[in-house]
């Protein structure tokens, strides 16, 4: 970073949002190419994640585990579903609940995806130990954002001079 962008409280290169999102475009891209030859897109990778960590979930479990509104997921869920990789069915017990599980060829698809993070961690050319910090790290920025929007007990945000908060990230 420049000195002008450490000085400038409102420099591009200095806002912690415009890092966020440059490297999600980054990372998003690097799983583009890695997850084509598995016929998945980047988000309907993560579709099948959840699934295969945890196996049966209504739409609303999904939902909530990759933080997608059902307006996004659905679309995401009937091409998958389209692909012959997971299914949606009512469920048994209460009709209204929508379940979706991965099919024997979505189950089978992980064998193939296995190699995906360790790919993707030599290509950005990061340590498990750093990738791990750095995850965790970027955990601890999403819960405390997702608190102040829920309206969680927090310490006041500064805006003066003296603010510990006033200072960026």
């Amino acid at each position: 970073m420049s000195e002008d962008a450490r000085d400038d409280p409102l420099a591009l290169d200095g806002q912690l949002c415009f890092s966020l999102y440059a490297a999600s475009r980054a990372l998003t891209g690097l799983y583009r190419e890695v997850l084509e030859e598995l016929g998945l897109t980047y988000p309907q990778y993560l579709v099948m994640l959840v699934l295969w960590e945890r196996g049966i979930l209504s739409v609303k479990e999904l939902g909530r585990a990759l933080r997608l509104d059902s307006g996004t997921l659905s679309p995401l869920l009937r091409r998958l579903e389209g692909a012959g990789l997971l299914t949606r069915e009512r469920s048994a017990v209460d009709e209204r609940v929508v379940e979706v599980s991965a099919t024997r060829r979505g189950r089978d698809l992980r064998a193939r995806a296995v190699d995906v993070p360790r790919r993707v961690l030599c290509a950005v050319d990061l340590t498990p130990g750093q990738a791990e910090v750095l995850r965790d790290a970027l955990g601890r920025l999403t819960r405390s954002v997702e608190d102040r929007t829920r309206g969680a007990p927090r310490a006041e945000v500064g805006f003066g001079p003296s603010s510990e908060h006033s200072r960026r990230p």
